[in-house]
């Protein structure tokens, strides 16, 4: 999921971060996965004031409660609403796909 620094409302000088479930808000953002364990390294590394390249402190209330919201919306598939798909190359493909080691010996 594409994650956001927007300004809270409350100070000028903090940002709060939102998830950008469209993935059409403007400015910098950052790839999560939309998993709490990845939210919280995520946090503890400090990479959300690294990746957005913001100095001002960032509120992470509303991502947290965003975040649990979205993971209820997590269909079978695996997929969530916003998030980046997979590309062709991530799949696999000829006989890697197929489970067959390529191998030139037979």
């Amino acid at each position: 999921m594409r994650v956001v620094a927007r300004p809270d409302g409350g100070s000028e000088d903090s940002l709060e971060l939102v998830i950008d479930a469209g993935r059409r808000m403007p400015g910098r953002g950052a790839w999560l996965h939309p998993d709490l364990q990845c939210l919280e390294l995520a946090l503890r590394r400090k990479a959300f004031p690294r990746a957005l390249r913001c100095a001002r402190p960032l509120g992470e209330n509303a991502l947290r409660r965003e975040l649990l919201q979205h993971a209820g919306k997590i269909n079978s598939a695996g997929s969530v609403p916003g998030a980046a798909r997979p590309s062709d190359a991530d799949m696999g493909s000829g006989l890697e796909a197929d489970g067959c080691p390529m191998s030139t010996q037979q």
